[in-house]
């Protein structure tokens, strides 16, 4: 029998909504393929109790600005082992009493001090070729100790002493083992050639300096430290 006209155009609009459906349907599962694993991702690395870090810190404050009239010419390491022992009379050790060894790292620097560099400290020729600069003598800062290349090494402690930091609940204070390493580091370095290094070193940068501005001769001399004598 014939297929009348309208019956091929409902037969067409029927193929047609069906190749809609299709693409549709394939669309759907192209974007929910890649939305699922998306999903399962978030799903598989989701910890319920998980921790997370909230940084609330204050702005830095600017508290105050200094010039600086120091010359830092030097820096020395220097390595110290404080072995210190506390000892309970008429106690043996192995009850009462504690002995430490710890291991410092730290600097020193060198510095002069330039802050009266003045016209009676710089006497410059009538030509102004040569001068002549008379500086204090180099001082020794305070010891700085790195806490990360410092450690102790060894630790012994009695009984009673072990006890009773737990039952106080007393954390370990190496404050006074430190301040010893600083002492002994500030001795290191006044035995080194750490302050003729400073001055070696200032002499040439003010030569340098001097030469910039068009004084071929300059002479740096420095003054006696405080305590020494000649």
């Amino acid at each position: 029998m014939p297929m009348l006209p309208q019956d091929r155009d409902v037969e067409s609009g029927t193929k047609s909504r069906r190749r809609t459906r299709l693409l549709a349907a394939g669309i759907g599962v192209a974007v929910a393929v890649p939305l699922a694993g998306l999903a399962v991702d978030r799903i598989a690395g989701w910890n319920p109790l998980g921790q997370e870090t909230v940084d609330r810190s204050t702005t830095p404050l600017l508290l105050a600005l200094d010039d600086l009239h120091e010359y830092h010419a030097a820096t020395g390491t220097f390595q110290v082992v404080v072995d210190q022992e506390r000892d309970t009379p008429y106690v043996p050790s192995v009850i009462s009493g504690e002995r430490t060894s710890l291991l410092a790292t730290g600097t020193v620097d060198a510095y002069v001090d330039l802050e009266d560099l003045g016209p009676d400290r710089v006497t410059l020729s009538a030509d102004g070729s040569s001068a002549t600069i008379v500086l204090p003598a180099p001082r020794l800062d305070d010891p700085r100790v790195d806490p990360a290349q410092s450690r102790v090494l060894d630790r012994d402690r009695g009984i009673l002493d072990r006890v009773s930091d737990a039952i106080e609940d007393n954390p370990v204070d190496d404050s006074a083992l430190y301040a010893v390493a600083e002492d002994k580091l500030a001795d290191a370095a006044a035995q080194s050639d750490l302050q003729t290094r400073a001055q070696d070193n200032t002499r040439a940068m003010l030569t340098t300096l001097a030469g910039g501005l068009g004084v071929d001769d300059v002479t740096v001399s420095f003054e006696a430290a405080p305590g020494t004598t000649g």
